[in-house]
């Protein structure tokens, strides 16, 4: 496919020619590191690492695993739950790998060996201390030879650890560590946590979080707003916070109709961010406001919810924002990494930022100016019926690239394998609204002839969500995994709630809530037949978007799906994909991706909502190379480095019936080993 590789034209060609060249001849033996968990602060995923190519990648092989879980903890407190979902993803630099195990503690081990060399310790010998999950990834500052430091949030603290010793240090904070508790809004925020992690920009550590909010299917207006703020690296000192709901004197208060921004929230980052550090910009993707499915006391677009929010990472001062949904009812946070690279479109080199959104759409923007580097139009969608709702009359469709799943539903979207299940999908999906893409949550009704609320693609879960993304910066191909799965947005009266603030509350029969639900509902696929969706295939693709002229290059599924199952395995159907979430890894030449995990919040609870396989695409054209068995799901992004002259890759891995662990990947013989503590 000559397009995405095309010969970049004008003067500018000689000299990124001779760039990649370089880093080509860079990959030959050196090392090449992993320095932030998406690989670099732009959360590209890629790597120029090519000693594992389309030639012999069929030689990879599992060199080591370590478990994720400590055995200490787990003796010295028998009852602390221990979860599965390893979220993080390690980093690489100078020959060492660090990350956090499945508590949350920092381990730091060696890059060819996966043997410990050291291990954060409890800041206190307790179970409440030593409770606790691992966010997506760490960051490293350094100032100078002397002080390296991993920066990490474990809990409701931000830590800097030695990293040679892991020790902490006593000046960070109190005795080595700052609080993240968010004081505002007190007593409606609740414990801070945070899946992401922080990002160092500069000297200046970035931190978003959450705290236990009003939430989506939520009763209650108020909530705490969950702002973005900057540490100093080496005091932890507060320097500036950014309050993601306007303040009073702040732009953007008149768009939360109602003074409601005096007590708005719960739409802070809960996914990774991004720094361009030339800029010296960071980029927040922000998500949903307060109760989500329903609106009606906090009439207007309701800034910053739904908005990537550029910063400046020394003050905290906005630099620009753009809004992918006004007015959000249902739930479409912005929730993979905003990645940033370089593309080409007609004939100039715009620096882009590229984020998706769990709509299905991917926004391409400038990251200098946040203009749309190809048109986003407004256009009107349908109205709500709600009494009290003033849902936006319009929402922003980008016009590229397309997008990179389903959105919306109609009686032509049912499932048609057989003409007994298309007809059974149809009679189901007649209890609800059906509409295009922003067609607004709806009334439950109270009996059986009424609609039990609006089916909507996608559903809260969203179509993208944190795995979804990575760029190649050499072709300027950008690869969206997505999955395909319904929910219902649906509202109902609270007047028989004496504690509720709203007229209406939402969730009802959708998202979590598994009560009210018909029999055959699962969560994550909604309403349902026998285990299988009410919607055709793909359940999880992978798409290729050429950004230099923002069309789709290929678009394949992800995954056997449920074409196994009984009602279908003598139909010798294609595969249909795999509705989870798996993170790819780009190489200089292959696109490696697993099947997600039932660890995996939000994981469909059906047998084929995962797998095991780990497989290696043709980056170019979308065809498997190779595949092969982990010994789990990936229930984190893989990641990959050269160390010693040796490519590996390390995967993040567990299930409900396997403890976490990371295992490595590498050409040649060594033989298998299991490095404990």
């Amino acid at each position: 496919m000559p397009g995405p590789y095309r010969r970049l034209a004008g003067a500018g060609a000689a000299a990124i020619v001779a760039a990649l060249a370089a880093i080509s001849v860079f990959s030959q033996g050196r090392e090449i590191e992993w320095r932030y968990f998406g690989g670099d602060k732009a959360f590209t995923r890629y790597s120029p690492a090519d000693q594992i190519n389309r030639d012999n990648v069929r030689n990879l092989q599992i060199v080591w695993r370590r478990p994720a879980v400590d055995d200490k903890l787990k003796q010295a407190f028998p009852k602390m739950r221990v979860t599965s979902y390893l979220r993080s993803t390690p980093i690489m630099i100078d020959g060492m790998l660090y990350t956090q195990d499945v508590h949350g503690f920092v381990s730091a081990f060696d890059a060819g060996t996966g043997g410990t060399v050291w291990q954060q310790e409890p800041f206190a010998r307790t179970e409440e201390e030593a409770a606790g999950q691992s966010t997506r990834g760490v960051d490293y500052w350094k100032n100078g030879s002397s002080d390296q430091r991993i920066l990490v949030i474990r809990g409701e603290y931000l830590y800097a650890l030695n990293a040679k010793t892991g020790k902490t240090y006593p000046e960070f904070g109190d005795r080595g560590r700052v609080s993240l508790h968010f004081v505002d809004h007190q007593p409606l925020a609740d414990k801070f946590s945070d899946t992401t992690g922080p990002l160092v920009v500069g000297n200046v550590v970035v931190v978003t979080g959450n705290t236990a909010g009003a939430g989506d299917g939520g009763d209650k207006k108020e909530a705490a707003p969950e702002n973005v703020r900057g540490f100093d690296a080496r005091t932890g000192k507060p320097l500036w916070t950014f309050n993601v709901v306007p303040q009073d004197g702040e732009p953007g208060t008149d768009t939360w109709g109602g003074e409601s921004w005096k007590i708005a929230g719960d739409l802070g980052a809960w996914n990774p961010m991004t720094a361009d550090e030339q800029l010296g910009y960071v980029y927040i993707p922000l998500t949903a406001p307060t109760a989500s499915a329903y609106g009606g006391w906090r009439p207007g677009d309701n800034l910053y919810s739904d908005s990537l929010v550029a910063l400046d990472a020394k003050t905290g001062r906005r630099v620009w924002h753009y809004q992918m949904i006004h007015h959000d009812l249902w739930e479409y946070d912005n929730v993979g990494p905003a990645i940033l690279g370089e593309i080409t479109v007609n004939g100039g080199r715009i620096k882009a930022v590229m984020q998706p959104n769990k709509n299905g759409f991917l926004y391409v923007l400038n990251r200098v100016t946040g203009e749309p580097v190809w048109p986003i139009v407004e256009k009107p969608v349908p109205a709500s019926d709600v009494p009290g709702e003033h849902a936006s009359p319009t929402q922003p469709f980008p016009t590229k690239p397309p997008a990179f799943d389903r959105q919306g539903l109609t009686e032509d979207d049912a499932i048609d394998f057989t003409p007994e299940l298309r007809q059974q999908a149809l009679d189901v999906l007649k209890q609800y609204v059906l509409g295009a893409l922003y067609t607004p949550p709806s009334i439950r009704g109270k009996d059986d002839n009424s609609k039990k609320g609006t089916f909507t693609v996608p559903g809260a879960w969203g179509a993208g969500n944190w795995h979804t993304g990575a760029f190649d910066p050499e072709s300027g191909m950008y690869y969206a995994v997505s999955l395909t799965l319904p929910g219902i947005r649906a509202v109902a009266s609270t007047k028989d709630n004496p504690g509720a603030t709203m007229e209406y509350a939402g969730g009802i029969g959708g998202g979590n809530n598994q009560q009210n639900q018909p029999p055959d509902f699962v969560q994550g696929l909604g309403p349902q037949l026998h285990g299988l969706p009410l919607v055709k295939p793909p359940y999880g693709r992978i798409t290729a978007f050429n950004l230099n002229s923002g069309t789709q290059a290929w678009m394949v599924p992800n995954g056997d799906g449920p074409r196994n199952h009984p009602l279908l395995k003598d139909l010798h159907l294609p595969p249909l994909g795999v509705p989870n979430r798996p993170a790819p890894l780009v190489t200089k030449t292959l696109l490696f991706i697993g099947e997600g995990s039932d660890a995996v919040i939000g994981t469909p609870q059906v047998s084929w909502g995962w797998g095991k396989k780990f497989r290696a695409y043709d980056k170019a054209t979308g065809t498997v190379v190779w595949e092969t068995e982990l010994p789990s799901g990936t229930t984190g992004a893989p990641m990959t480095y050269v160390h010693k002259g040796r490519q590996f890759i390390v995967v993040p891995i567990g299930a409900k019936d396997h403890p976490a662990e990371y295992v490595a990947l590498a050409l040649g013989d060594a033989r298998p080993s299991t490095n404990g503590r």
